[in-house]
């Protein structure tokens, strides 16, 4: 079974819309960190794959449910999960938390599926079979 990887993020002021909470559009910023610092926690950097592969992560889809509001300075933990991998792509489960006395609460959930793509033609391609190998 794949590990599920956790990021921590505090809400700043400029992350927040007039209503003073987490702008929705801001979990997607969320989520992309997430996934890059579980990418780097294998050691795969994204400038470094692009140089040495010639190839990039690009998100082809992303499928989000919010069920609570983020605040400012709230802590939260986000979280990478992957659910499938493929030669192309992979389908990662992610979420956004809120760090809580009691307990945590969920704010949103995604399923986000990332294709591997030449980084000059932005067209499909199979992802090199090292990358492959740190992913499962």
């Amino acid at each position: 079974m794949r590990e599920e990887f956790s990021w921590p993020v505090r809400v700043y002021w400029e992350d927040t819309d007039a209503g003073g909470i987490v702008f929705y559009a801001n979990y997607l910023r969320y989520f992309e960190r997430a996934r890059t610092e579980w990418l780097r926690a294998m050691g795969l950097e994204q400038s470094a794959l692009r140089e040495s592969s010639g190839g990039i992560f690009v998100v082809s889809e992303a499928n989000l449910r919010y069920h609570q509001p983020a605040r400012l300075d709230d802590e939260l933990i986000v979280t990478v999960l992957p659910l499938e991998i493929g030669r192309a792509s992979l389908t990662i489960q992610q979420q956004a938390w809120r760090k809580g006395r009691s307990g945590n609460a969920l704010l949103c959930a995604a399923q986000v599926r990332v294709g591997w793509v030449d980084a000059g033609s932005y067209r499909p391609a199979r992802m090199p079979p090292t990358i492959l190998e740190l992913l499962k």
